[in-house]
């Protein structure tokens, strides 16, 4: 079963997922912003096209936020 929140197919290539491919490629600052970003995008627009799947895309993107956040707080 897809899990089309947290890890959907369409992003994974092989055995990396591309937010993790992302995260290789920026700072540890340009990837909390993206994160930010990904939030504000789709809090923006949950009511006009994905409803609750659109918060819940929100809510990982929020939550990544908040790992990348913590883990910049223990160095």
């Amino acid at each position: 079963m897809s899990d089309e929140v947290n890890h959907p197919k369409h992003y994974t290539s092989g055995t990396t997922e591309c937010i993790e491919a992302i995260r290789a490629s920026m700072t540890a600052e340009a990837f909390a912003g993206y994160l930010r970003g990904n939030c504000m995008k789709y809090l923006w627009r949950y009511k006009h096209k994905g409803g609750v799947q659109d918060l819940q895309k929100g809510e990982f993107y929020l939550k990544a936020l908040i790992h990348l956040e913590q883990e910049r707080e223990k160095r």
